[in-house]
């Protein structure tokens, strides 16, 4: 792949262990990592009860234009500003972070390989799959822990929104994907597995 940056995208439902893989390879790799979640729309303009009505769980909930626009600058060794999402009042903040790429970045998301226009940017395509149970379990234990939220509001969520886009907008892109990895497969596994494409598209092996 003829760019200075090596991106690898990262797809699945939500609690699949999309960032569980990220952060290993990251890690394995010496890699940057962009989390879609950054990108949620501000909502500061709404009311915080009808913020919290949005559906997040469709594609249009984030500013994928930015996205695409920042991960296509950082190809090109371009350095970005990062925006930050609280997710305790669905706003952005006013503070960005800093990313200066260095030679592989990871980006980690529901709809990574949904958009086209980000799909071809990516070196590196992977998608974390698992079932809709052991998803649905390890969500609910995230947004309690992690994001404020009661356990009877993210059911409701996941039930209305969650389970139902997942089928019709992340479970498709499976199809886009060049290595698909299991959810409950040993960590070890599925880092290598992405590990040997990235390294046969790097160079050492015609990229297939």
């Amino acid at each position: 792949m003829p760019a200075e940056i090596y991106l690898i995208g990262i797809a699945g439902p939500s609690g699949s262990g999309k960032s569980f893989l990220a952060k290993h390879l990251a890690t394995a790799l010496q890699a940057d990592m962009i989390e879609l979640d950054r990108y949620y729309r501000d909502l500061s303009h709404l009311p915080l009860a009808e913020r919290a009505r949005v559906n997040f769980d469709a594609p249009e909930a984030l500013e994928h234009e930015l996205l695409i626009e920042q991960v296509a600058r950082l190809r090109i060794k371009e350095k970005v500003r990062l925006p930050v999402y609280d997710f305790t009042t669905h706003t952005r903040t006013a503070r960005t972070e800093a990313l200066q790429p260095s030679k592989v970045v990871i980006v980690e998301g529901l709809f990574t390989l949904h958009w086209p226009g980000l799909r071809e940017l990516l070196g590196t395509k992977v998608y974390v799959d698992l079932d809709d149970e052991v998803c649905f379990a390890r969500r609910k234990a995230r947004d309690v822990r992690e994001r404020g939220r009661t356990e009877e509001s993210v059911v409701e969520q996941y039930q209305a929104t969650v389970a139902p886009m997942a089928r019709r907008y992340v479970h498709p892109t499976i199809a886009h994907a060049d290595v698909v990895v299991m959810g409950t497969e040993r960590i070890e596994e599925g880092v290598a597995r992405v590990v040997e494409h990235y390294r046969q598209c790097t160079g050492v092996i015609a990229c297939q």
